[in-house]
């Protein structure tokens, strides 16, 4: 297994990774898994990126996402090869774009929202904890991304302050990845 920070070159994937991302709200009878391919290409080109592969085959990928002048970053988009999950691939790909995530934005808080117990779970082994809504960010860009899911008349009935999904937010900012920088060049996985 390769997992990298994703460049420019890997924009040949993005239509893949769009399939991916469809069919996965598909299965999970969400609206909120549809991504727009430049924007994709947009964070492979700034290295806001992370990439696997399996035996040189695209196995899986998750990117960053900044907000409030990068006080808050998100790490969106993890999707993961419908063949390969149950591995541990999307486990190993969250833990390097959260190294990613610290290591080129140290003073921002982490945070996500997701039903996935999965995706609690592995957030919960890196040091995030559960908070209420309004501990987020409160973008309106990044709340914008909500209003595909079918859920979404919930979170505005409640004036986004709760909805069905989880909170979740690392804000631990003295931590290792504060004082060093870390190079995600091809590091296999064993």
């Amino acid at each position: 297994m390769i997992l990298r920070v994703a460049e420019a070159a890997d924009a040949q994937y993005v239509d893949t990774l769009c399939q991916w991302y469809e069919e996965s709200a598909r299965q999970r009878g969400v609206g909120i898994a549809k991504r727009d391919p430049n924007y994709l290409k947009k964070k492979m080109e700034r290295s806001d990126a992370i990439i696997a592969f399996i035996d040189g085959q695209l196995a899986g990928f998750c990117y960053i996402e900044t907000f409030e002048d990068a006080k808050f970053v998100v790490n969106s988009g993890l999707i993961v090869n419908t063949e390969l999950r149950k591995e541990g691939l999307g486990r190993a790909i969250k833990h390097r774009v959260f190294e990613l995530s610290r290591t080129k934005y140290p003073q921002a808080k982490i945070f996500g929202i997701t039903t996935s117990a999965a995706v609690m779970k592995i957030n919960t082994e890196l040091g995030y904890r559960p908070v209420t809504f309004p501990e987020l960010t409160q973008s309106d860009d990044f709340w914008k991304g909500c209003s595909a899911c079918k859920n979404y008349p919930i979170l505005q009935e409640n004036q986004r302050k709760m909805c069905l999904c989880t909170g979740m937010v690392y804000d631990k900012l003295d931590d290792q990845f504060s004082q060093s920088s870390i190079d995600f060049i091809e590091q296999p996985q064993r």
